[in-house]
């Protein structure tokens, strides 16, 4: 086992495309890193180059104590995962998982041994003698994962290895997966573009944009914290919610207003980001979760000054929550980050830019599965203000003077802020 290690790490295509620029980050021995982000990000480029499946423009990519840059890939001691399992499908379950092994002269009882053992790990000892053809997509997957560990190598690369799995055994195979990186504890570079599984099987995640590494945090740090409008919206299902503000002081009293409602920034908040005194006066970028939104009426004792008065347009059941969407009468946040977030969503963002002339946002809040709201209905929406977030309209930044960070480790963010 070994750390990764990227050390002002950058790719640069025959064409002039950036597709990694000065890449720093560390994956620690024996944990699980996700590279998230868009399409056409840089994620797969950058777990391509520690394969050395893609040549280094500049910076350097070390495998322990060991750079990399100028080793062929079986000299790295790395096993990849990739998403359509690479097979052979002319061999049975055990000769896929064998056959690196034979490649390196192991004794046929070594070999043995290592893959019963890794096929009873991964519920495959039944499935031995089967060819691929004869198997699942989720039991394929698992034994592109048994072949990877047979091989007992320096560090995993996964590359969006469930994306050809339906929805249900995505969730079954993310759970394996994360219990088996843990079991055999070695270090893991895990890419895809599917937002909840960086957060549920990352111990950091890693959120880049055009090539740009955006934000390195413990996934609950993505979601309370995020650094910037983009890694706000891209964190989070349903997407945060954006609306352009104004910061207010009245009677001794801070507000953020926007479309006829005003909501308090009370003293925890103000501590919390004592910047946003400096924006009195400004427009700004009011973020809300979904989740941080419930009907008025299941919140008792809700004060009337943490309401948006609104009317239902569309009530979803999800079964353990309503969606409700509903709209406030101010401008929507059009950045270029929100319209590649947008695109990402395959939303048209010509539609977008046409709304945008509307001067109304549409919201999406989670309410409790008890709530009574209906279509076309007028609502009190209650908003948790502590947990609302907030940007500088102009450079797309979170507001805070010194920039939180998780028991002691730098982010991305100490630099964004800097």
């Amino acid at each position: 086992m070994a750390e990764i290690v990227f050390d002002g790490v950058t790719k640069v295509y025959d064409d002039g495309t950036v597709a990694v620029r000065d890449l720093n980050l560390t994956v620690e021995d024996g944990k699980l890193m996700v590279l998230v982000g868009p399409s056409g990000c840089g994620k797969t480029t950058a777990l391509r180059m520690v394969a050395g499946l893609e040549e280094i423009t500049a910076g350097t990519v070390r495998i322990g104590n060991r750079a990399v840059n100028e080793l062929a890939p079986k000299d790295r001691d790395i096993a990849m995962v990739f998403q359509n399992y690479a097979l052979y499908p002319h061999l049975s379950v055990f000769e896929n998982m064998a056959f690196g092994l034979r490649l390196r002269h192991l004794r046929k009882p070594d070999i043995r041994t290592k893959v019963e053992d890794a096929a009873k790990t991964l519920a495959l000892y039944e499935l031995l003698r089967r060819r691929p053809g004869q198997l699942s997509g989720g039991q394929r997957q698992r034994v592109a994962m048994g072949r990877a560990i047979v091989r007992e190598p320096k560090a995993f690369l996964m590359d969006e290895p469930l994306s050809n799995l339906d929805a249900k055994l995505r969730v079954q195979m993310r759970s394996e997966i994360s219990r088996l990186q843990r079991d055999v504890a070695v270090t893991t570079i895990y890419v895809t573009h599917d937002q909840v599984e960086a957060m549920t099987m990352g111990d950091r995640v890693a959120v880049l944009k055009h090539g740009v590494l955006q934000q390195l945090d413990a996934p609950s740090m993505l979601y309370r914290r995020p650094v910037n409008v983009f890694v706000a919206g891209f964190i989070g299902s349903p997407a945060m919610n954006m609306v352009e503000a104004t910061v207010a002081r009245r009677d001794g009293r801070a507000f953020v207003e926007f479309g006829g409602n005003r909501l308090p920034l009370d003293e925890p908040v103000l501590a919390d980001r004592p910047a946003l005194e400096r924006y009195v006066g400004r427009t700004i970028i009011l973020g809300i979760r979904p989740e941080d939104m419930e009907d008025a009426e299941l919140r008792t004792g809700a004060p009337d000054d943490h309401r948006i008065s609104t009317r239902v347009d569309l009530r979803e059941d999800m079964g353990s929550e309503v969606l409700v969407h509903f709209r406030v009468a101010a401008p929507p946040v059009l950045t270029e980050d929100t319209k590649e977030l947008a695109a990402d969503l395959g939303e048209d963002v010509h539609e977008l830019e046409t709304a945008a002339g509307s001067n109304e946002t549409t919201f999406i809040a989670k309410f409790d599965a008890d709530t009574r709201v209906s279509e076309d209905r007028p609502i009190e929406v209650f908003v948790d203000t502590k947990a609302m977030h907030f940007f500088d309209r102009e450079t797309g930044q979170a507001i805070w003077d010194k920039p939180p960070k998780p028991d002691g480790v730098p982010t991305v963010a100490e630099t964004a802020h800097a």
